[in-house]
């Protein structure tokens, strides 16, 4: 367990600082570490506890003589002393209101005087898969899916309540969405407060349910659905469409829909990130003598390169902003089309062709020399590496 701080040290003011100081002071801690404002922040989360822990002590007279005699070590506060009462392991909603009235009445979340919004529910998340080609990922595009899920009841208009019907405060927390409970702690009396399990924190509660929802505001429909899928995405990509999930009840708030994308393997190119290889396959008299070749390109037309005479197999051409873009513009534009080139050896020949080919066999020319032979083996070594 790590060692706790002391209380003034915790709040930064002196040991004889006025109660108004060590009120400010724990109310800029507050503000500066509360949760709205680091989301996630494990570590902030437990300065605002440390803060609030170190508040309670010091706000009280009594408390406060008690810990500037004993510390940590108080005989009145049962066998932990100081530091014992339970704030590590209590939740948010239950610092917020006990120390709600600090900010007077304003401030973030929790901090309101000891009340809450009526609670507003959230519809689920949806999930599908696309698959996608190389050519919608290199433009872009929309799909439309029909999609099986919670929407408001027409009946209702998605109140939940039947025609003519509405809703009355809910008895148990009178409108607040909250119930308090009163604890007895080393501080004494402790009032907390959770969720009214009555209306699950919206503060009312419907007197007459919907025959076809039956009080749940939603039912389960089709909806045609537009997603737009940006140019660029890869395989295992999410794309996250707002709004378009399961409806929330009683006129909540919609879920999302999140699409996981696919490749769709390609004939003619393999992917690598932004880039698209192409394997070029030259005929042995193009190689040799040089010339020009087509070669297609991701948008469907063809761009003519030029092949040098005594092309080897192995050599790679790259052709710039020929590739796939990066998706919503992050990263360097396009990727590029990259070409490897190999030579084809037919396996059937002519008795002509083989004299023609013994023949050419004979010239030095067609021997190579070991300077060639490493060129072309360190090239082979490179396109796996």
């Amino acid at each position: 367990m790590a060692q706790k701080r002391d209380y003034y040290e915790v709040l930064g003011v002196e040991k004889g600082a006025s109660e108004d100081e060590i009120k400010k002071a724990y109310r800029k801690i507050a503000i500066k570490y509360h949760p709205d404002r680091n989301p996630g922040d494990k570590q902030a989360e437990e300065k605002f506890k440390e803060a609030a822990e170190a508040y309670n002590v010091l706000h009280d007279p009594k408390s406060r003589q008690q810990y500037d005699q004993f510390g940590f070590n108080n005989p009145f506060g049962g066998a932990g002393g100081f530091g014992d009462a339970g704030f590590s392991s209590m939740n948010m909603d239950d610092i917020f209101s006990m120390f709600g009235d600090i900010f007077g009445g304003h401030g973030f979340g929790g901090f309101g005087g000891g009340t809450r919004r009526p609670q507003q529910h959230r519809g689920s998340d949806l999930r599908l898969k696309v698959r996608l080609t190389l050519q919608e990922i290199n433009q872009g595009v929309t799909k439309k899916f029909k999609v099986r899920k919670d929407i408001p009841c027409q009946h209702c208009n998605g109140s939940g309540a039947e025609v003519g019907s509405g809703t009355e405060q809910c008895p148990t927390c009178h409108g607040s969405g909250v119930i308090s409970h009163t604890t007895q702690s080393i501080f004494g009396m402790m009032q907390t407060q959770g969720i009214c399990p009555t209306c699950g924190g919206e503060g009312s509660v419907i007197k007459n349910k919907c025959h076809e929802c039956r009080g749940s505001g939603v039912i389960k429909g089709e909806e045609v659905v537009e997603i737009k899928i940006p140019a660029g995405v890869a395989e295992g990509m999410v794309v996250n469409v707002p709004g378009k999930g399961n409806a929330g009840i009683r006129n909540g708030v919609n879920g999302d829909i999140q699409v996981f994308i696919e490749e769709e393997p390609n004939d003619t190119f393999i992917r690598d990130g932004n880039d698209l290889i192409y394997n070029l396959l030259l005929d042995f008299p193009t190689a040799t003598l040089g010339g020009e070749v087509e070669i297609p390109t991701i948008e469907g037309s063809k761009v003519r390169v030029k092949i040098d005479n005594g092309t080897q197999p192995g050599k790679t051409l790259r052709l710039r902003g020929k590739g796939l873009p990066a998706v919503q513009g992050y990263g360097n534009g396009k990727g590029d089309l990259v070409v490897n080139i190999s030579v084809y050896v037919p396996k059937t020949l002519s008795r002509e062709e083989k004299d023609i080919i013994q023949k050419l066999g004979d010239s030095d020319n067609f021997k190579g020399d070991k300077q060639t032979k490493d060129t072309i083996f360190q090239r082979f070594k490179n396109y796996f590496n």
